[in-house]
């Protein structure tokens, strides 16, 4: 990442597809006969860059639920134009907030109106009774284990707030006419798109290790500055915002007293900050893409 505070472009590159994704791709594709419908998890915040398009190829002609997810995080007005976006394109479409347990009927209805046309097709055959195998999908991090748990009703799939956690597939038999099927996080094999890369990376979608925050810091800073001055203003407690995405850091970080000896600003010890604030909903309700016309 480019540290001259000038610069109106800030640029990082983000590469990261773990062996295990590659396995993940073939897993999907060996099951993807059994199943009946297909629930995409996509971010709220970012709900295009979080969308693989892989998921798209691998699964067609299959019955489709699109849930936003995280949209608790999100902002309300943006959540809106994202559903129409996505229903207008054909798909059904909701948010979701795994962590809400009101949520799990409309889930479940949302899937058993999905899997109508093929039960009624049974029917036709005389075979009644079938349960919807149900695959749940997404890129790392966007939720899933959280939300399959919430289906549940029970914790059944290991939820932690960080990429990569599950590695295999999971049936998760319900008592209510639903069968899941729990796969990994994936993400597709090149990012080329470094935009949506750091949109990805904002959200916790890679892994932190691999990555320069504090540039990534400043990538969010520039769309915060574009889109949610007011949530900064508010959060940091600023008056003035300065305009440059790196004074910007030090006068946040000034503001929390993360000084160095000798009176330098602690960036690095900030941006880790930033991101994590950013991440936990504490700056607001924010979505950092915005819905096509």
């Amino acid at each position: 990442m480019s540290k001259n505070k000038n610069e109106e472009v800030y640029k990082i590159g983000i590469n990261w597809y773990p062996g295990h994704m590659a396995k993940t791709r073939r897993l999907i594709l060996d099951s993807v006969r059994q199943i009946d419908v297909v629930v995409e998890l996509v971010d709220a915040r970012i709900p295009s860059a979080s969308k693989n398009p892989d998921i798209d190829r691998m699964t067609q002609n299959k019955a489709r639920l699109m849930v936003l997810n995280k949209s608790d995080l999100a902002d309300p007005e943006e959540n809106k134009r994202w559903i129409r976006y996505y229903r207008d394109r054909g798909f059904a479409a909701l948010t979701g907030n795994s962590k809400a347990p009101a949520e799990r009927k409309l889930v479940l209805n949302a899937i058993r109106e999905a899997y109508q046309e093929k039960a009624a097709r049974a029917a036709a055959r005389g075979i009644v009774g079938g349960h919807a195998r149900v695959m749940v999908l997404g890129i790392p991090n966007v939720g899933k284990s959280t939300f399959i748990n919430n289906l549940c009703g029970a914790k059944r799939a290991e939820a932690q707030d960080r990429p990569g956690v599950t590695k295999a597939k999971q049936w998760l038999l319900l008592d209510n006419g639903v069968d899941l099927m729990d796969t990994p996080g994936i993400l597709w094999p090149k990012l080329e798109n470094q935009q949506d890369a750091a949109l990805l990376a904002m959200t916790g979608a890679i892994k932190d290790s691999i990555l320069d925050l504090e540039g990534l810091s400043l990538l969010l800073l520039r769309r915060l500055l574009a889109q949610y001055p007011e949530a900064l203003r508010t959060r940091y407690k600023l008056t003035e915002l300065a305009g440059d995405p790196y004074e910007l850091l030090k006068q946040i970080g000034r503001r929390r007293g993360f000084l160095l000896p000798g009176g330098d600003i602690d960036t690095e010890r900030m941006a880790i900050i930033l991101l994590d604030e950013f991440r936990g909903g504490k700056i607001g309700r924010i979505t950092l893409e915005r819905a096509p016309e």
